[in-house]
């Protein structure tokens, strides 16, 4: 565990990007990119962060030429929101006006994590069990292999009273009163709009900067909570449950 300064949250040095990964090249093709990419910092005058000063002041004591201008959210000039990685299923929308207020929950885990599907059957219980209505994003290539499998008549119990799309328009979804909780995995992007739309938070990070993240989430804004990982290495749908009901 290091520290950047007294005032920063702690960070696992197993979390950093390049350790994340098992191939041995790439590990070292991504360091020599980052490693790159921090040398030609150097040369400019000024970064832009897409942060604002009040949620981090530690971290821009430390980087006087990265002033925040943020939360930047992903919308044009028109207000029409862009800059998406899927195409959305809009259809969660007009799912939502048969909702009551502050009670779906949220889960999205963004453009790149992938789960085996142990653990994808584990969420897929956990949320069923909970109860509660509920807006999932499961990609085509969230589960590693091949595409998910869910548990034995799990979309059918599930039908009445849970959402489950491709990819979802999520700074509107988070907009909407009807939100109750946002499971997410501690994306930046998304972590700004949770932030900005005062949805709390169950964190569940996957990869690089989403663990330190989490750490400003759970333990200095105190927004959120965090998910326990398992000595298997999953997080279990008892777990999921106790953390929801929290």
């Amino acid at each position: 565990m290091i520290k950047l300064s007294p005032s920063t949250p702690a960070m696992n040095t197993t979390h950093f990007g390049w350790y994340c990964i098992d191939n041995l090249p790439t590990q070292q093709g991504l360091f020599h990119y980052l490693y790159t990419n921090a040398q030609a910092a150097k040369e400019v005058d000024w970064l832009l962060s897409n942060s604002f000063y009040d949620i981090e002041p530690s971290a821009f004591k430390l980087t006087p030429n990265l002033p925040p201008i943020g939360p930047l959210l992903g919308t044009n000039l028109s207000g029409e929101i862009i800059g998406n990685f899927w195409s959305e299923d809009s259809s969660c929308v007009e799912w939502f006006d048969k909702q009551a207020p502050c009670s779906v929950i949220y889960i999205a885990f963004g453009s790149i994590t992938v789960f085996n599907q142990h653990q994808f059957h584990e969420l897929a219980i956990g949320i069923e069990l909970i109860g509660q209505p509920f807006l999932w994003v499961v990609r085509p290539d969230l589960t590693d292999g091949s595409a998910a499998t869910y548990p034995d008549g799990f979309q059918e119990r599930i039908a009445i009273r849970g959402k489950i799309v491709s990819w979802a328009p999520q700074q509107k979804v988070l907009a909407y009163p009807y939100i109750s909780l946002f499971i997410t995995h501690c994306g930046w992007n998304s972590t700004m709009e949770g932030l900005s739309m005062g949805v709390p938070f169950l964190c569940w990070p996957y990869f690089a900067d989403q663990f330190l993240n989490q750490s400003y989430i759970s333990d200095i804004w105190k927004v959120g909570l965090q998910l326990n990982v398992g000595d298997d290495g999953i997080i279990s749908s008892v777990k999921s449950i106790r953390s929801l009901r929290i």
